[in-house]
C-alpha cells in the first residue's frame, strides 16, 4: 500500500542569481506547494556566505525542500506528499521552469507501509 510519493529532482544549469535570490526561492517553493495543489503551513531558510540558499516548506501533506549550489548552477529539491491528492509533478515543473534549469533529472519513490519495507529497514539497521 502506498502511503506517498516522494520525487528527488535535481536542477543543473541554473543562472546564479537565481539559485543565491533567497526571496525568490522561498517564492518558488510557495508557488511549487500551490502548483501541487498542496496546503502550505510554514517555511524556514537560510542564505549562505558566499552563496547558496537552502529553504524548507512544511505543507500538510508532508513538504518541499531545496538547496542550491549556485556557483555551480545545482539546486537538490526533495518534494513528499502524502493523504490528500496532490500532484507533486506539478510542484517539480513549476521549479524546472522558475528556476530556469537547462537540465535535470527526477527520482519518484513511492512511501509505504507494510512487510515488505519492514524487512528492508531490518536489512539497513544492520
Amino acid at each position: 500500500m502506498t502511503h506517498g510519493l516522494h520525487l528527488l529532482l535535481e536542477l543543473n544549469g541554473c543562472p546564479f542569481e537565481v539559485l543565491n535570490d533567497e526571496a525568490a526561492v522561498r517564492v518558488a517553493l510557495r508557488d511549487a506547494a500551490t502548483a501541487a495543489g498542496a496546503t502550505w503551513l510554514g517555511e524556514v531558510s537560510h542564505a549562505f556566505d558566499p552563496a547558496g540558499v537552502t529553504a524548507i516548506g512544511l505543507l500538510a501533506q508532508s513538504h518541499i525542500s531545496i538547496h542550491t549550489w549556485p556557483e555551480i548552477g545545482y539546486a537538490a529539491v526533495d518534494v513528499f506528499t502524502c493523504g490528500d491528492p496532490t500532484m507533486p509533478e506539478a510542484a517539480c515543473n513549476h521549479l524546472i521552469r522558475t528556476l530556469r534549469s537547462s537540465t535535470h533529472s527526477l527520482v519518484r519513490v513511492p512511501r509505504a507501509i507494510g512487510p515488505s519495507n519492514d524487512k528492508v529497514s531490518e536489512q539497513q539497521r544492520n
